[in-house]
């Protein structure tokens, strides 16, 4: 795998850890929003894109398909565990952000949709 085939994962994961480390005040707040829980959509969608971008070049890589399904659940436990980290660091770092469970499993359920969606890709050999 080369490492080029990874900058729109990186690019990503930048855009991402940028949005999810801006101050509390500096979100817009519009209660419609909030009723329709688009906070928890955007976590899904971001972790989601995250794991399909960095699964992208394992999927076209020359492995087997049992060593490519091994790194699809690296790449989504990875997700998980930077989901984990970037609550602790908003609760610790980021003014007016805090700690919240539902955006840990929000990450973690857009981290599991990218895995069976990759997962679908190699079983049906794309």
């Amino acid at each position: 795998m080369r490492f080029q085939r990874f900058i729109p994962a990186l690019l990503w994961l930048t855009l991402s850890i940028f949005l999810l480390c801006l101050p509390g005040s500096r979100i817009p707040k519009y209660p419609w929003l909030a009723t329709i829980h688009a906070d928890k959509w955007i976590h899904i969608g971001l972790f989601g894109m995250l794991c399909i971008l960095f699964a992208l070049p394992v999927r076209s890589d020359s492995l087997t398909d049992q060593q490519k399904l091994r790194w699809l659940l690296v790449i989504s436990f990875a997700g998980i565990l930077y989901g984990i980290l970037i609550e602790f660091v908003q609760k610790n770092w980021v003014l007016n952000r805090s700690f919240e469970i539902w955006d840990i499993l929000a990450d973690s359920l857009g981290c599991w949709l990218a895995y069976l969606y990759n997962r679908s890709k190699i079983m049906r050999r794309e």
